[in-house]
């Protein structure tokens, strides 16, 4: 009983998963551009603890989009009418995701400027 449980919270969050990949444009760039991080790490064979931050990093953002998306969706349920409230609570979600982006973004200059300054032979 408690495995089905299990295996259910799984199903249903993998669901979540495919539904904001095929309706949230966003959430399919930050995939795209966690696919990209992911070949140059494997390319220039960044060490095991640039992987752990570049997860970390990826996971974080990618979370942030979802929790962004289910917010506005939320917030649409809640009032269909314009309300600078709702409005507010859109804006601070989406600027939760920006601050993530930017973060994973410097991040990945750290980790990724020596690696592109080698290969420039600099």
């Amino acid at each position: 009983m408690c495995i089905k449980k299990l295996a259910d919270s799984f199903k249903y969050a993998g669901q979540g998963l495919k539904a904001t990949y095929i309706k949230e444009r966003n959430f399919r760039v930050h995939c795209m551009a966690v696919v990209a991080v992911v070949v140059a790490g494997v390319i220039f064979g960044i060490s095991f603890v640039e992987w752990a931050v570049v997860i970390l990093t990826s996971g974080f953002v990618i979370s942030a989009e979802m929790a962004n998306t289910a917010i506005e969706k939320l917030v649409d349920m809640i009032t269909k009418e314009y309300s600078e409230d709702a409005k507010l609570v859109k804006d601070i979600s989406a600027g939760f995701v920006l601050v993530a982006a930017i973060a994973a973004a410097v991040v990945g200059i750290f980790i990724f400027a020596k690696y592109f300054l080698r290969l420039l032979g600099v």
